[in-house]
């Protein structure tokens, strides 16, 4: 075959390969947090909305910080349910602006590390900023939920604003509790600040348990509404170590164990305009 055939055919097959490729189940948007421009995916079901919102968090992942992940099975489940999903990348990972995790805190556990949370935690509650002009939400139906970092910024966000009806708090701490003081009271004082109702949800066999149990029996102690539930020891199809077991639950393959409850909080708190499937 000649050459320019043949480099026709490659181009003609790269471009194929592009209009049949299928189409991202969400939108990439970016905010603004202050100076930093913030990177988000955003879900939304069928149907014209106004639809309640749900923000999620993601957590840590040393070593591919800069790897945007835009957890579509959290988008896929949460859309079914008939809820708009915004995931943002906070500081320093995916496409958003400022210093990785790593780069900011090193191996800090003290005052920086709560520091980093409270920051990043204030560029999810400039979303809501964004949210303000998206036609498609319901700004009076919020939800925040968040595993294991994600869980700490979504606990913080909730202290920190009344807006949210209701929190999903994943393994939040469960990571760094044992080793950071400065967290255990930083996440009680948050809890002790908490309005919305909350489920915290952790595995049995995650690093500890003690995180999850803090939130809530700090919330309590206010009479207020805040339940655990503690999942079996949980053992994910492929080894996650150093990172326990447990903890991968609220990975997409733990998802059947605990979306029928995550559906069943949210639709109670917010409401839901379809029926999960």
């Amino acid at each position: 075959m000649p050459p320019l055939a043949a480099l026709l055919l490659f181009l003609s097959a790269i471009a194929a390969a592009q209009t049949t490729s299928p189409a991202k189940p969400y939108q990439e948007v970016f905010y603004q947090s202050g100076t930093l421009r913030i990177q988000a995916y955003l879900y939304k079901p069928d149907g014209n909305g106004p639809f309640p919102v749900v923000i999620y968090n993601h957590g840590s992942r040393a070593g591919r910080e800069r790897v945007s992940v835009p957890f579509v099975y959290i988008g896929n489940a949460l859309t079914a349910g008939g809820y708009l999903v915004l995931v943002p990348e906070r500081r320093g990972y995916g496409a958003s602006d400022g210093k990785t995790y790593a780069e900011d805190i090193g191996t800090d556990r003290g005052s920086r590390f709560v520091d980093r949370m409270q920051e990043e935690t204030g560029d999810v509650l400039a979303a809501l900023e964004y949210l303000k002009a998206l036609p498609l939400a319901d700004r009076q139906r919020i939800a925040i939920m968040g595993w294991s970092l994600g869980g700490i910024v979504s606990v913080f966000a909730a202290g920190r604003s009344p807006v949210f009806r209701a929190v999903v708090d994943q393994a939040g701490g469960a990571l760094a509790w044992d080793g950071s003081a400065a967290m255990q009271k930083a996440l009680k004082d948050a809890a002790a600040q908490v309005k919305a109702p909350l489920l915290a949800m952790v595995a049995q066999n995650d690093r500890t348990i003690r995180s999850s149990e803090a939130v809530v029996q700090e919330m309590q102690k206010r009479h207020a509404d805040a339940r655990l539930i503690v999942y079996p020891a949980y053992q994910p199809p492929q080894p996650v170590a150093p990172t326990p077991s447990g903890h991968a639950i609220f990975a997409a393959d733990g998802a059947p164990i605990w979306q029928s409850d995550v559906m069943q909080f949210l639709s109670r708190h917010l409401g839901a305009t379809t029926t999960s499937k």
